[in-house]
């Protein structure tokens, strides 16, 4: 069966997720952390895309960017992808893939999803069990989102801009975004989009995204039975 054509359009925000290969670790120590970011603020500089969120896990990765042309994200990803394996296999004296194949990804319908889709990924530590709350996690953007912490990676999107009039009162809203956690049907609609590479939106944006591209962006109505992913149990897993 042929793979799905990603779906990406210039300046529409993206979330990626990109899975450790039989969910196994991709991070050991906190250096591994540090150059991963490093490298991406780097690709990101050469490719054209901004970082509004990310998280790293300890088997996973969540982005979310826009891009300037729609070649970015494939580059980005195959240019750091490649680029980490080599760090990981050299340093710990491997051999092989690291990656789950393909990174999957979603469009965002920002007014509606963006600032949710953020929630969702800074939260994962939460979720997964490794912080009380996301402010103690070091690998992700919501110190810089929420606190104002100096971050070069993270460049904030126009709707966050939006929350206050200043840096201050857009950060005291933001973090009044997480005094609730998000719903589960919420939840489940952002990992369905992400994994099956389709749009997170209303029927107004799949139908904008579909007349851009030419393909389908939703999933199709229900017929042959389809395979779903089983959910995952181990805390480190938690997306």
């Amino acid at each position: 069966m042929p793979r799905r054509a990603r779906l990406v359009l210039p300046n529409i925000p993206l979330h990626i997720i990109q899975r450790g290969n039989n969910r196994q670790a991709c991070f050991f120590t906190d250096e591994d952390y540090s150059i991963y970011l490093d490298w991406l603020a780097e690709h990101a500089s050469k490719t054209g895309f901004q970082v509004h969120a990310y998280v790293l896990m300890t088997n996973h990765v969540h982005l979310l960017i826009s891009a300037d042309g729609v070649e970015a994200p494939g580059l980005l990803m195959k240019a750091l992808g490649q680029r980490y394996v080599q760090y990981v296999n050299r340093t710990y004296r491997r051999s092989g893939t690291l990656w789950e194949g393909r990174f999957r990804s979603c469009l965002i319908q920002d007014e509606i999803y963006l600032l949710a889709c953020q929630r969702y990924i800074e939260l994962n530590p939460v979720r997964a069990g490794m912080v009380a709350h996301p402010a103690e996690y070091r690998w992700s953007s919501y110190r810089a989102n929420a606190l104002g912490e100096v971050d070069a990676l993270v460049k904030p999107h126009s709707l966050y801009e939006m929350l206050g009039l200043d840096a201050a009162a857009r950060q005291a809203a933001y973090r009044a975004l997480f005094r609730h956690e998000l719903e589960p049907p919420l939840m489940d609609e952002i990992r369905r989009a992400t994994n099956g590479n389709f749009i997170l939106g209303n029927e107004r944006f799949a139908v904008q995204v579909s007349s851009a591209i030419g393909k389908r962006v939703i999933p199709g109505k229900p017929g042959r039975p389809r395979k779903t992913l089983e959910p995952e149990s181990d805390k480190l897993f938690q997306e």
